[in-house]
């Protein structure tokens, strides 16, 4: 079942994501946050971007969030993907569930470009992004260093379906959150994916 993450999720969270920092290159993170700092990054994100889990049986096996690639107002109809699973969870279809759930989302806040950055050695995830209708967009040699090696970084995207300009900012999830109706519509996006 995917569902909107919460801050009691945040302890299961970072125990998914602290052996990605400490054994792998898929993430350009040093040093696992505590506790307390990966909190706060929780509350920052989530109060413009969605922030989802996928569980089953009572335990969080993936999450997958929302978060800007860019910081100038001209760039604000962009997203950027993020999605970690537990070892186990790999290869069952459930990274799939969450990032489709994650795109219908971002796209109904009225994000209209989400980018995916993917350390270049990381084949598994530029494939699923591939299958997933990513773009390959740019390839920046030697972007990152991490254990003592410099690393690649792949640049991908994928669009909304709109044509239209936009005459506002997409919405801030912290604003979807405070009302009922738009809660309800993003429960039926996440039973959908």
């Amino acid at each position: 079942m995917i569902r909107i993450a919460t801050e009691a999720d945040v302890p299961k969270i970072l125990a998914i994501y602290a052996p990605y920092i400490e054994n792998t290159t898929h993430t350009f993170e040093y040093d696992v946050p505590t506790e307390e700092e990966f909190l706060q990054r929780f509350r920052t994100l989530t109060s413009q971007f969605p922030w989802l889990v996928y569980e089953e049986d009572g335990k969080i096996l993936g999450y997958a969030y929302g978060s800007a690639p860019f910081e100038r107002a001209a760039y604000r109809w962009c997203a950027e993907d993020s999605l970690y699973l537990l070892p186990e969870a790999r290869g069952k279809g459930i990274g799939r569930h969450l990032l489709t759930a994650l795109e219908k989302v971002l796209f109904y806040q009225g994000y209209r470009r989400i980018y995916a950055l993917i350390t270049a050695e990381n084949s598994s995830s530029i494939a699923f992004h591939q299958k997933m209708g990513y773009k390959l967009r740019a390839e920046l040699p030697d972007a990152g260093l991490k254990f003592g090696r410099w690393l690649g970084v792949v640049w991908m995207d994928k669009s909304a379906d709109f044509v239209d300009i936009p005459s506002s900012f997409p919405r801030h999830w912290s604003d979807i959150m405070q009302d009922s109706q738009t809660i309800s519509d993003i429960l039926d996006i996440l039973s959908l994916s």
